[in-house]
């Protein structure tokens, strides 16, 4: 068992004992004032990618600023295939030739861990000049814009790819379905990469691949070769979506990461709605819908080598290793290394973790099944549309290919605004952090989520009644929504087959409200909870 399924096992055991988060974070507070006072070197009993603390006559010890990085590396390491367990072989040791005898142990191994100077190490990403990065930031917000967009810029093309491989318009749609497939494939592969090997190389990897993958869609002769093109082209861009907000979480602390965040989620969804205006007018000029690929590869490559100059590594234990490889070249001293030099690969933990865990996550944990079921159905919807606007407008209201979508602007516009009121809260989140030591209180984010789904249920159902047009089809998963999309508007009507969409979105709409009420009480509840220091003075947990 590696020392993350222990610390969660430890989690369990405590939410077992029913000993409060705030117990254990005086615990926590009284060691780290132990170690103040101390003037020997103490070691810190978190889990193994924290490593070792000093404390004594430098300013070594742990104060807020660390121990809201401990939260947050506990958090991201949950994805970690890796494992501090050095399991040496059964066989007979080898010898080190030319007969030479085995040397000495070396001394005690964490005297030769490497760790940060302290909080205010410029080396840690969180201290990096503002300039680099907010210049790091777009670049990445660019190339999940660009993996997005390219999952929507293929349904402008479907009709004209149906008629040149002489097939459906359902099995045209796959285009766009196996596309997404893979964005559902592709984080089980780049989120353990990115806590193992840091956020740089699996980025760049990705975003190359998907440019790869996209010229050949571009280039396919037959329909075999457009289909798998576009899975693997999905399965490549997934990792900006996986690997992003995990940079951002790497760049910015609790006060400014939920605008990060923000700019992050706007650039998911404004890329499928700027892909059929683009796309549609594409399609109909003399460059034919092969361009609306090779367009999307362009913008591909483009940041592929953006983040090849430009992008710097973001995750601190990988930043840690870095430093350990300068200082074993500049003091010869080969003993000298990181924390995570030490994980291995060990493929019964990979397989459980990237697939067992999040499974049980998703039946035993109350909140990781609604927020899925709410977030699969948006996620579905926005999907949905591109669908929905063409029969819409192009089917009822005649318009062509380009101006038909035009429309999705609207869409575009309204991504802009809800993104602005999140902004405009953020002064008010950082007021109420401040106030709470710090500590994040996940409730605090969700009353935007309860105002978005009553206007997104209102506008449904105003769609269904007053203009035929946003008559938003499906009801789940992204990947299966265009399958049945079509037939659901044809059969049911653009008003009824809205009206149904509007039905399901109000039922949601007490999911995020219903967490603002219950979430401290269900997160108690959970065995993959991560203790951490909670306020009283608002009530929660």
């Amino acid at each position: 068992m590696d020392r993350l399924s222990q610390d969660l096992l430890a989690a369990e055991a405590s939410a077992t004992e029913e000993i409060s988060p705030r117990q254990i974070h005086r615990e926590e507070l009284a060691a780290v004032d132990a170690r103040r006072l101390s003037s020997t070197t103490s070691y810190s009993h978190q889990p193994y990618f924290l490593t070792r603390t000093r404390t004594g006559t430098q300013h070594s010890h742990l104060d807020p600023i660390e121990i809201n990085r401990i939260y947050t590396y506990r958090l991201q390491h949950a994805a970690t295939i890796g494992s501090l367990r050095n399991t040496a072989p059964r066989e007979q040791w080898l010898p080190l030739g030319a007969g030479k005898p085995y040397p000495p142990s070396l001394p005690e191994a964490e005297e030769y861990i490497v760790e940060f100077a302290g909080p205010h190490d410029s080396l840690h990403p969180q201290n990096w000049p503002l300039r680099r990065k907010l210049l790091l930031s777009v670049i990445l917000t660019y190339a999940t814009f660009v993996s997005s967009f390219a999952s929507a810029i293929f349904s402008a093309a479907i009709g004209e790819v149906d008629d040149y491989f002489h097939f459906s318009a359902e099995v045209g749609t796959l285009g766009v379905t196996l596309y997404v497939l893979g964005f559902a494939s592709g984080p089980i592969l780049w989120a353990p990469l990115s806590e193992l090997s840091g956020r740089r190389w699996p980025l760049i990897v990705g975003t190359f691949g998907f440019s790869l993958f996209t010229i050949a869609s571009a280039t396919a002769k037959d329909a075999q070769t457009l289909m798998l093109t576009r899975f693997f082209a999905g399965l490549f861009a997934a990792s900006p979506l996986a690997i992003v907000p995990a940079c951002f979480a790497d760049l910015y602390d609790n006060t400014h990461r939920g605008i990060a965040i923000a700019i992050f989620a706007m650039a998911v969804f404004v890329g499928p709605f700027s892909s059929p205006p683009i796309g549609g007018f594409i399609t109909m000029s003399y460059l034919g819908w092969r361009w609306t690929m090779y367009i999307s590869a362009i913008m591909g490559f483009l940041a592929f080598g953006l983040l090849v100059v430009f992008l710097k590594e973001t995750y601190a234990p990988a930043v840690l290793v870095e430093k350990a490889a300068v200082l074993r070249r500049q003091t010869r001293n080969w003993g000298i290394h990181a924390k995570q030099d030490e994980i291995e690969i060990d493929t019964r933990e990979l397989i459980s973790t990237n697939f067992s865990r999040p499974l049980r996550m998703l039946f035993t944990e109350p909140i990781v099944l609604l927020v899925t079921i709410y977030m699969s159905f948006i996620y579905g919807l926005m999907y949905a549309l591109l669908d929905a606007y063409p029969i819409v407008f192009q089917g009822i209201h005649g318009m062509n290919l380009g101006v038909g979508g035009l429309p999705f602007i609207g869409l575009i516009i309204g991504e802009f605004l809800s993104g602005t009121y999140i902004l405009f809260l953020q002064s008010s989140y950082a007021k109420k952090l401040a106030a709470n030591g710090d500590v994040p209180v996940p409730e605090w984010r969700l009353p935007p989520a309860v105002v978005g789904g009553i206007c997104f249920t209102i506008g449904l159902f105003c769609a269904a009644s007053v203009f035929a047009a946003n008559t938003i089809l499906r009801s789940a998963i992204g990947s299966c929504f265009p399958l049945f999309a079509r037939q659901m508007f044809n059969n049911l009507g653009v008003q009824w087959a809205g009206t149904l969409l509007g039905c399901l979105a109000a039922i949601m709409i007490p999911i995020p409200a219903g967490f603002i009420i219950f979430g401290p009480r269900l997160r108690a509840m959970s065995r993959y909870v991560v203790k951490n220091e909670a306020s009283d003075r608002d009530g929660e947990v």
